[in-house]
C-alpha cells in the first residue's frame, strides 16, 4: 500500500496551545501516594463526514456519487508511576484499550466499507526513567521502554506511529477495525526504545519497532535519531534499517533492507516570530534493489503577533521521487502536516511519493479557545502523466468549546485537472466536509 500512515487528531489538539486552554484533559487521578501514581485514562473522538465525489486510488470504491459515514472510537485505560528515593528514578508504564467503529457508506475511498466494529489491546507498555541518578545526561537523561507504544520522530515526515487504520476492503485481509480517517490505533506491536539525554543540547533515541498492521508489510526496524536543542531551534539527524517486511509486492519486498537517512532542522533561528523548517531524506531500496530515492520541504512562516488574532502565514514546498517510501508519517503539527490536503491525501492517492507539492497555510486566533485556519496545495505529479496534477483549498476551526470539548470543522475544495484522475466518474470540484468532536475526560 503507498497510503502509509495515518493521523491522529486528538494527539494533535491534546498536545498542542488549542489542549492548553482546556487544562489537563486527558487523565483522571485514582491513587497518589509515596510516590506512587495511578490514572484513569479516558478519550473519546466522533467524527462525521461527507465527500460528494469518491476515488478509486488503492479503495475499493468502483462506483462516483460520493460517501456519507460517521467514525468513532473510545481509548481507556490505566497508566502510572512509581518514583523511588532521592534520586527520583522512576518505573511507568500504561495498558490501554481502544474500541473503534466506522458506520454509513465506508470512506470516500473505500479503505471502509461501514461495517467495521473492533476491540483491541492499543498501549502496553513498561519503562524506567533515571531521574537525576546520571547529572551527567539531565534530568531523566535515560529513558528505557518496551511493550506497544507510540513512537515518533521529528514532526512526524517519516515515522509518527504505527496508525494506518483500514478496515474491511480487500476481503478484510487488512481490517484494524474501522476509524480510518481518526486513526485511533497508533501504537508499534513491540518496541524497544532508549532515550538519552534531557530537554537541551545533545540528546538521541535508539530504537527498534515491529509492526502488527498487514497493510505497512508488518515491517521491523531500527534505528537511531540524534538531535541537537539548541533555543534557536533542533537539528536532528536520522538513520532508519529496515530489518524485515512481508513481501506481498514490490513496496513490501523494497522495505527489507532498506535504508533511509535523514537530516532535518526546525525553529525560529533566533527570531522571536520567525517558524524555519526543513528536511532531506536519502533512501535505498532493500532486497537487492538498486533504487535510490529521495524527499526534501522547505518551509518558512512569519506570526504577526502585534496584530489582532495574531495571524501567521507559513509557506512549504515539498518534493517526493517517484518510488520514495514515506514509512509511517503521520499527523503532527496540525492539518497539512504531514496529510497534504484532507481530500488529496486521504481519499485520492496523493500518499507523499512522485508529487511536488506547494503549499501556502493561514491561521489566526480570535479568542483563547478558538484557531481558524485556510490551507492551499498544489499537486504536480512528477511520475510523469500527471494524473494526480491538481489543487486543494482547506478551511477550518478548533473549538475548545468546554474544557471535555474540543470540535474541529472542516470544508475542503478539491479540483483535479485530468479527466483520469482518481476521482470516479468526473473532474469537476469535489466539496467535501468533516466534523469531528473530542472528548477528553
Amino acid at each position: 500500500m503507498k497510503n502509509n500512515s495515518k493521523r491522529s487528531l486528538s494527539a494533535v489538539l491534546l498536545g498542542t496551545s488549542i489542549a492548553a486552554a482546556s487544562g489537563s484533559v486527558s487523565a483522571y487521578d485514582l491513587y497518589s501516594r509515596n510516590g506512587s501514581e495511578l490514572n484513569l485514562d479516558v478519550e473519546a473522538v466522533v467524527g462525521v463526514f461527507t465527500s460528494q465525489e469518491n476515488y478509486d486510488a488503492i479503495g475499493s470504491k468502483t462506483e462516483g456519487g460520493g460517501s456519507d459515514w460517521q467514525e468513532g472510537y473510545i481509548k481507556y485505560g490505566l497508566s502510572g508511576s512509581h518514583t523511588y528515593g532521592k534520586n527520583g528514578t522512576a518505573l511507568y508504564g500504561a495498558i490501554n484499550l481502544v474500541s473503534s467503529a466506522t458506520w454509513g457508506d465506508g470512506d470516500a475511498a473505500g479503505f471502509t466499507l461501514g461495517d467495521e466494529s473492533e476491540t483491541e489491546l492499543e498501549d502496553a507498555y513498561l519503562g524506567w526513567r533515571s531521574g537525576n541518578l546520571m547529572p551527567a545526561l539531565g534530568q531523566d537523561g535515560l529513558d528505557i521502554s518496551f511493550g506497544r507504544q507510540n513512537f515518533v520522530i521529528g514532526d512526524g515526515f517519516l515515522i509518527n506511529g504505527d496508525a494506518l487504520n483500514f478496515g474491511n476492503a480487500f476481503d478484510g485481509s487488512l481490517n484494524r477495525g474501522g476509524g480510518y480517517w481518526l486513526a485511533p490505533r497508533k501504537a508499534f506491536d513491540q518496541t524497544a526504545i532508549v532515550r538519552i539525554g534531557g530537554s537541551e543540547g545533545a540528546r538521541a533515541d535508539v530504537f527498534w519497532l515491529e509492526s502488527d498492521n498487514v497493510a505497512q508489510y508488518e515491517m521491523e526496524l531500527a534505528g537511531i535519531n540524534a538531535e541537537y536543542v539548541l533555543p534557536g531551534g533542533t537539528f536532528g539527524a536520522t538513520y532508519i534499517k529496515g530489518l524485515n517486511a512481508e513481501h506481498s509486492d514490490a513496496l513490501g519486498s523494497a522495505r527489507d533492507g532498506q535504508e533511509t537517512i535523514s537530516l532535518r532542522y526546525q525553529g525560529n533561528a533566533g527570531v522571536e516570530n520567525l517558524f524555519l523548517s526543513g528536511e532531506y531524506v536519502a533512501q535505498e531500496q532493500g532486497n537487492n534493489s538498486s533504487d535510490s530515492n529521495a524527499a526534501w520541504y522547505l518551509e518558512a512562516g512569519w506570526n504577526f503577533s502585534d496584530i489582532v488574532w495574531s495571524p501567521s502565514i507559513n509557506y512549504r514546498y515539498a518534493t517526493f521521487d517517484n518510488g520514495f517510501d514515506p514509512l509511517f508519517y503521520g499527523f503532527s503539527r496540525g492539518y497539512g502536516t504531514w496529510f497534504q490536503g484532507e481530500v488529496a491525501a486521504s481519499y485520492a492517492g496523493l500518499f507523499n511519493t512522485g508529487m511536488d507539492v506547494h503549499h501556502v497555510a493561514i491561521k489566526a486566533q480570535p479568542s483563547e479557545n478558538l484557531s481558524l485556519g485556510a490551507l492551499f496545495f498544489d499537486f504536480t505529479d512528477n511520475a510523469g502523466n500527471g494524473r494526480n496534477d491538481s489543487q486543494e483549498i482547506n478551511l477550518y476551526a478548533e473549538w475548545v468549546a468546554t474544557p471535555n470539548l474540543i470540535i474541529s470543522p472542516l470544508v475542503g475544495f478539491y479540483s483535479p485537472d485530468k479527466s483520469n484522475s482518481s476521482q470516479i466518474g468526473s473532474d469537476d470540484t469535489n466539496v467535501y466536509g468533516q466534523v469531528v468532536a473530542i472528548v477528553p475526560f
